[in-house]
């Protein structure tokens, strides 16, 4: 599996070659620096890739992340994520980019939501509340009962009650890429995913639809319009002659 760290820059629009508007976030995917290694016959006993993004002061770094930096004589970086089975071949110092994915591949967003605050359970649950009238006064925006009655006399688990929403871990899937700019380190991807502007995410390869299995697919479909359009330019001549 191949994957990026990355930034959420905000939303634009693309136009595809039909001359469609398409909605796509644009992420700073890169660059990515490889900082260790790790092999299944190795200490470790499985096979992982650890990279790093977005430069950091040394002096910003708690003792143990600059030690493990320095170790493995990486740069300093604010982030840290470890790609379990990397398909690509690196080594410690390499850099990798938003060039790994293609344009059409198919990737998951992982992010922390935006934060909302407290929220009752209209705005956190989407409760229809009470009614408005014939005498329900002061019961608008409640829940209702919560109890048990004598068995077993207490509030359920897990019930939806007010409380703290939004920032949560989310992952979005099956995202397709629209576009790859390798110069500037940018993925532009259809959609939205989770959390806001400058928040950092990682990008995987979806685990639903893998790179390999949607660029076979994407070549088969070539294939089969290359030979639909031939069959049709060969009946057209044949047509011709007759």
């Amino acid at each position: 599996m191949i994957g990026l760290l990355g930034k959420k820059l905000g939303h634009t629009r693309v136009y595809d070659a039909s001359g469609n508007a398409i909605a796509v976030t644009v992420v700073l995917a890169g660059p990515n620096r490889v900082l260790q290694v790790k092999c299944k016959d190795g200490r470790d006993g499985y096979n992982a890739v650890q990279l790093g993004f977005d430069d950091q002061k040394q002096q910003r770094l708690t003792k143990a992340v600059l030690g493990h930096i320095t170790k493995h004589k990486g740069a300093a970086v604010k982030r840290i994520k470890e790609f379990r089975d990397f398909a690509l071949t690196v080594k410690p110092g390499d850099v990798v980019g938003p060039d790994i994915f293609a344009v059409g591949d198919y990737v998951d967003a992982i992010g922390t939501t935006k934060g909302r605050g407290f929220e009752g359970v209209v705005g956190r649950w989407a409760f229809a509340g009470g009614d408005a009238t014939h005498g329900c006064k002061g019961w608008k925006r409640r829940s209702g009962a919560i109890g048990q009655r004598l068995f077993p006399g207490t509030v359920r688990r897990g019930l939806k009650m007010p409380g703290h929403m939004g920032q949560q871990r989310r992952t979005t899937q099956n995202l397709e890429i629209i576009q790859v700019r390798k110069d500037d380190n940018l993925l532009l991807i259809k959609g939205s995913i989770p959390g806001s502007e400058g928040d950092y995410v990682v990008i995987r390869e979806a685990k639903k639809y893998p790179v390999v299995q949607a660029r076979k697919d994407r070549e088969a479909a070539a294939k089969k319009a290359k030979e639909l359009a031939e069959a049709l330019a060969k009946g057209k001549k044949e047509a011709k002659k007759k």
